[in-house]
């Protein structure tokens, strides 16, 4: 099974960027497809980019313009790059193999706040 850990969350103003990463190991990365999930407080999490295993992206239209998802398969890691950000990207940011369901195991996240 693998193993994910995100990083490169923070604090920023809205309008700024940041950039995550979502760090593999413990399977053959490449051969998924990988996804960025976010939740909010109080709110179911929700499925925010894709990407295949070569390299086609998807978007939530929340975010689609904003934000751009990659993978370095020689690093076992994806990227989320967002731009642009609002007070509503506000949330803990996961990464993981697409689908999930309720049995998904799931990291321990990184907090994206966006706040003036």
């Amino acid at each position: 099974q693998m193993q994910l850990v995100e990083s490169g969350g923070g604090l920023v103003q809205p309008g700024g960027s940041l950039r995550l990463s979502c760090a593999a190991s413990g399977s053959v990365f490449s051969i998924y497809a990988m996804g960025w999930y976010r939740q909010a407080p109080g709110k179911q999490r929700e499925l925010v980019a894709t990407i295949t295993r070569s390299g086609i992206t998807d978007y939530a239209d929340s975010v689609k313009g904003r934000f751009t998802m990659s993978r370095d398969n020689a690093k076992n890691t994806v990227y989320l790059q967002m731009n642009s950000l609002k007070p509503e990207d506000t949330a803990v940011y996961y990464c993981n193999v697409p689908p999930v369901t309720k049995k998904t195991t799931w990291g321990q996240g990184t907090q994206v706040t966006v706040s003036s």
